[in-house]
């Protein structure tokens, strides 16, 4: 079940975060205020998924989980530099 939902999360990252919200307790204790997890919703929802999956299933600093990281901010950074490049051809 969690690889169905980290498929589904790379694809329709915003929907997984907040059904994980609402129907489980998936994001108590893996972030101490609001202001990180809104941001990472609104900016980098790949990456906010990639380190809750870090924070339960791995060890922070374990080779596996800074692998995940890197490559969740690489997906997040290629879709801002895609919808950049979409937007110079159409205007």
């Amino acid at each position: 079940m969690p690889c169905l939902i980290g498929i589904i999360g790379f694809f329709f990252p915003r929907v997984v975060i907040v059904l994980l919200y609402l129907l489980t307790g998936w994001w108590q204790g893996v972030f101490d205020g609001i202001l990180v997890p809104i941001l990472g919703f609104l900016f980098m929802p790949i990456t906010l998924l990639a380190y809750g999956i870090c924070y339960h299933y791995t060890d922070m600093w374990s080779v596996s989980s800074v692998v995940i990281m890197i490559i969740a901010v690489i997906s997040d950074l290629g879709l801002w530099g895609n919808s950049a490049k979409a937007r110079r051809r159409r205007g």
